[in-house]
């Protein structure tokens, strides 16, 4: 994680969004204390799909288990 100045940040913040593309985190300082951070954005929520997907691929091979011999009526009285 890189740490910038908050006045070098405004100057540069092309460089900053590329870098962030390119998987780097920034720290902007102002007056000596942390601000903000930019993170990259997109690896997350392919994660969450990723696991998602893996999630629900199991779930679907998995045998049922239980006696489900209730009616939709019945869960709602």
């Amino acid at each position: 994680m890189k740490t910038v100045t908050a006045s070098e940040a405004n100057r540069s913040f092309s460089s900053i969004l590329r870098g962030v593309a390119e998987g780097e985190s920034y720290t902007i300082i102002s007056r000596g204390r942390a601000v903000a951070a930019i993170h990259p954005g997109a690896p997350e929520a392919a994660q969450r799909r990723q696991a998602k997907s893996i999630l629900l691929e199991r779930l679907n091979h998995q045998p049922i288990t239980g006696n489900r011999q209730w009616t939709r009526e019945e869960l709602y009285e």
